[in-house]
């Protein structure tokens, strides 16, 4: 083997073992067992260009495994990125850019945040869902186009593939032939708490050509020679690859092969030991300089007329279609400009409007789809129900990568991780399934809001209304859960008016979203506003003279409280009725205007069902009407009554509270 490629190799193992020793943290193990794969990665293969970071047909690479950040992060500078010795003495420390485990747009070169294993082989998915469709859309204008055409790779280990959020993404890709995916798989037998054979003895290889993956196997993981052939063969499968690459957690150290080596430093003995193993005689922190050259050099002998020579091919591409439909395209591409607009203002609904919310939200999707190309997204095997299908597309598959509607199957773990790696291709996404499975997608909605990704999570059958389907798909703890979330704004919309402002919302701000809809028939309320929405809270019902208290509800509960707001007015007692689609946009607002619609030092009631939990901030005591309990089956009306969330039940306690004070 070449001496100045061993060298370089085993200098990229030493320095990412010294960051770790010198954070007194990290994961030594897989730098010493992995570095091999990642090296003949970059080295051989990767196509990027260091200096231009976004280049749009660079390949991605996604380090699922992220606990293996140290290593990355070596790979990186050794690579040319923007990251610097000093740079890597700060890893895991606050204000770096050499975070802990992976985090995007904080270290250049990373291309998605990781670590919660599993995660990142279904971003994985996304990305390469993303190029399919992307590139298809390009071909419409230019058969056999050049413009996009990367690839997506992924490192793994063996805990991400004992994930249940990786099968279900797996399997997908195995469905949809992804060729553009492959899948790296540090194979050490090892997991945190021992051998992996005490808890894992499936063959892998065979269960992912089930699936639909090509599948290769290196039997010797320090092999470089071996893993660059077989990043070649997969280069041209016509399937999702899984390369399995034996590996030896820890090679070298004093606890190789062993479960110690995995997130603990090395004890300066055993420092010295790998350094004289590798044959590294720098000091700590410090890399020769022939060894970063050695790589520098061989990604800018094999990228430079690549790139080159595809700026070139761009600039001609816009130059010709300048003024086709390509434009649009191109723009998107290089800006991440959709072009899409939306304002509550331009739409004006009649009075007498009554319609299903999931209904309503369905015809503003389908109104937002038709303004751009740059929207998709699907449902765990539930459009039909959550009426998330956008009407003039058709599925995307193998042989449709265009289609903008996504059958994800029942695998809503996947759907939410898969969403995550499409935004960060750039694309507006969505996903649907009832409210009482948003605890499935919760991992993925946490890196969701971690990344700041302008994604739409809708979620129907959105309380114990659903009756008949009983407790085990009647929602109580999940609204909360859901605006617990850092950075996820939570819309749980009273009537087509605020569904009209949540869009508006959406639309105008690219982040995080989760909609909340239910499956009733919802009468438009006087008083509600699409463009107040934003806002958070607004007053929809004022009081006539004097303010006895404030009612503030959510969703189609704001009908019923609407209801009993008149009803009490009648018997002499003046309310005021505020409508909360969002709790943090309103928290987000000016105290002044928080006073303004809450004012301080009155008696202020909360009327939603769901958990109590979330409301106690602007309850009174004992004034946080909710539910608390599990559901039943049985009518909606009975049902109701029995969590005594019914009409008559709550307005007696409204009543009663205020006449006893």
């Amino acid at each position: 083997m070449n001496p100045d490629l061993v060298h370089s190799l085993n200098s990229l193992r030493i320095l990412s073992l010294d960051m770790i020793s010198y954070a007194k943290s990290g994961h030594p193990g897989i730098c010493l067992g992995a570095a091999p794969i990642i090296y003949t990665l970059y080295n051989n293969h990767l196509k990027v260009n260091p200096k231009d970071p976004s280049w749009i047909n660079r390949d991605r690479f996604v380090m699922s495994a992220g606990h293996g950040s140290a290593l990355l992060y070596a790979m990186l500078f050794m690579a040319g990125y923007d990251i610097s010795i000093d740079d890597l003495v700060e890893f895991r420390k606050i204000g770096s850019i050499t975070p802990g485990h992976p985090e995007y747009k904080v270290t250049p070169g990373v291309e998605v945040s990781t670590g919660p294993l599993g995660q990142g082989i279904a971003n994985a998915v996304g990305m390469a869902m993303s190029e399919k469709y992307l590139a298809a859309l390009i071909e419409e204008e230019i058969p056999k186009q050049k413009i996009l055409d990367y690839y997506v790779y992924c490192l793994c280990g063996d805990g991400d593939l004992m994930e249940g959020v990786a099968m279900e993404a797996a399997s997908l890709a195995g469905h949809y032939a992804l060729d553009n995916l492959i899948v790296l798989y540090d194979s050490n037998d090892v997991t945190l708490d021992g051998k992996l054979s005490n808890t894992y003895s499936e063959n892998i290889l065979q269960k992912y050509m089930n699936m639909g993956w090509e599948v290769d196997f290196v039997g010797e993981g320090n092999d470089t020679r071996e893993i660059d052939k077989a990043i070649e063969r997969a280069k041209v499968n016509r399937k999702p690859t899984l390369i399995e690459i034996k590996t030896v957690i820890g090679r070298g150290s004093f606890h190789e092969g062993e479960n110690l080596v995995h997130g603990k430093p090395l004890s300066k003995d055993d420092m010295v030991n790998v350094r004289k193993k590798y044959n590294i005689s720098t000091n700590t922190m410090e890399i020769t300089e022939n060894a970063v050259k050695f790589v520098r050099q061989s990604i800018n002998s094999r990228m430079k007329d690549n790139y080159n020579n595809w700026k070139k091919y761009f600039a001609e591409v816009k130059k010709t279609f300048s003024e086709s439909n390509l434009k649009k395209i191109l723009d998107f591409l290089e800006t991440g400009n959709d072009d899409l607009t939306f304002s509550s203002s331009n739409f004006k609904i009649q009075s007498d409007y009554n319609e299903e919310l999931r209904e309503s939200n369905s015809k503003m999707m389908n109104i937002v789809s038709d303004r751009t190309k740059f929207f998709l997204g699907g449902s765990a095997d539930l459009s039909t129900s959550c009426h998330t299908a956008l009407y003039k597309d058709i599925e995307f598959g193998r042989k449709t990568p265009t289609g903008r509607n996504i059958a994800f199957g029942v695998r809503e773990h996947a759907m939410g991780a898969i969403l995550n790696g499409m935004a960060l291709s750039g694309l507006r996404t969505f996903g649907s399934t009832f409210l009482v499975f948003a605890d499935y997608l919760k991992p993925a909605m946490r890196m969701t809001a971690l990344m700041n990704l302008p994604i739409t999570y809708i979620f129907t059958h959105d309380s114990v209304t659903v009756g008949q389907d009983g407790p085990t798909h009647q929602p109580i703890e999940q609204l909360a859960m859901l605006r617990t979330i850092p950075n996820m704004t939570v819309f749980r919309p009273a009537d087509i008016n605020e569904v009209i402002g949540c869009w508006d919302y959406i639309i105008n701000n690219k982040k995080p979203v989760s909609i909340v809809l239910s499956k009733d028939e919802a009468h438009i309320l006087d008083g509600t506003s699409g463009e107040k929405v934003k806002l958070g809270a607004y007053i929809v019902r004022k009081e006539a003279q004097r303010l006895d208290a404030v009612l503030v509800s959510t969703g189609i509960d704001l009908t019923t409280t609407y209801l009993i707001s008149e009803e009490l007015r009648a018997k002499g007692i003046d309310t005021r009725v505020v409508s909360m689609p969002s709790v943090d946009l309103f928290l987000s607002q000016t105290e002044e205007y928080q006073n303004s619609i809450i004012p301080q030092n009155t008696k202020v009631f909360t009327i939603e069902a769901s958990s109590t939990l979330p409301w106690y901030r602007f309850a009174s005591r004992n004034c946080a009407i909710g539910i608390d309990t599990f559901g039943y089956s049985g009518s909606k009306e009975d049902v109701l009554e029995k969590v005594h969330f019914d009409y008559e039940t709550i307005l007696s306690k409204i009543e009663h509270n205020i006449k006893s004070n």
